[in-house]
């Protein structure tokens, strides 16, 4: 990746992931989509800031030690709480992740804009209230900015059960975002009448320049209001999924970034097919390592060869 050199904040959960595999060994990870995504850009050597919540216990340690070791700049949001949250992923057979949480967002403050390239929201942080309307009025001033806007929806009703309050918050996001990308489970929790195969096409209908559908093991889909295109994954042996869509996400950020083309919606075909290669080699990186651990550039350099 070259050229470009804007550099990114990402709002949203940071949490500690407890594992539980099949046969009830537990390990703890750093984790949260967007502390994931904040990661998978610094290691793929973009300028990231990570504004989250973080407690003063050995979680708050575990995540402080994380973020450190990739170079994103952490800002911990007020109030500040002693306990770290926390999510127990347990794993099945196929290393498979199924989620509880316990967590807390309220943030009564949040960084000015004003000096990034790029804004990217989402998960739970998105819609768990106080703090999702901090979070819409900090994105309702990217866009008052200028300031391009990526929103990954990752639904956790387990979280926030009221999915017509989710469905508000997320359709409202998407109406100020340039870039979105979700899941196919996210596609049909949230609009279950709508076919997958059209769902980028209504996203794109309201307003965002970019809609990328990942598919778990069938790859990902990208589109524009005037291209589309559609990527495999490389074959892995999957240890499991965990930050397999944060990875995805932060890849294709990234390359929106260094190649210059944040803004942009002329992007056809052939660009969308390598930013899309891109995410899809990081995503699958992701999954053939345990936990939330995303490709760095050489990594992902080395896979792409």
């Amino acid at each position: 990746m070259s050229a470009g050199s804007a550099s990114v904040l990402v709002v949203g959960e940071a949490l500690v992931d407890l594992t539980r595999t099949p046969d009830g060994t537990t390990a703890a990870h750093p984790g949260g989509s967007p502390m994931n995504v904040a990661v998978g850009l610094a290691r793929l050597d973009v300028a990231t800031t990570l504004a989250a919540q973080v407690g003063d216990d050995e979680h708050g340690d575990l995540i402080r030690d994380h973020v450190d070791a990739s170079d994103v700049d952490l800002r911990s949001l007020p109030p500040h709480h002693p306990d770290t949250s926390t999510a127990l992923a347990t794993l099945d057979g196929d290393g498979v992740a199924t989620y509880s949480f316990d967590l807390v967002w309220d943030p009564d403050e949040m960084p000015a804009v004003d000096a990034f390239g790029l804004v990217h929201v989402g998960s739970i942080a998105a819609a768990l209230e106080p703090g999702a309307d901090r979070v819409e009025t900090l994105v309702r001033a990217a866009i008052d900015a200028g300031i391009p806007v990526s929103i990954d929806p990752n639904v956790r009703l387990d979280i926030t059960p009221d999915l017509d309050a989710v469905r508000d918050r997320i359709e409202a996001l998407i109406r100020h975002a340039t870039y979105v990308k979700l899941s196919d489970d996210d596609a049909r929790v949230l609009w279950p009448e709508v076919d997958l195969a059209e769902i980028a096409h209504v996203l794109l209908d309201h307003g965002p320049r970019l809609v990328a559908l990942t598919r778990g093991d069938q790859g990902a889909i990208m589109s524009t209001t005037t291209a589309t295109t559609s990527e495999r994954p490389p074959s892995i042996a999957v240890v499991d999924t965990i930050g397999a869509g944060d990875s995805f996400q932060s890849a294709m950020l990234a390359g929106l970034v260094r190649w210059g083309w944040l803004g942009r919606d002329d992007l056809d075909v052939a660009d969308l097919e390598r930013l899309l290669r891109v995410a899809v080699t990081a995503s699958a990186s992701t999954c053939s390592r345990p936990g939330a651990d995303p490709p760095t550039a050489r990594d992902l350099a080395g896979l792409l060869r």
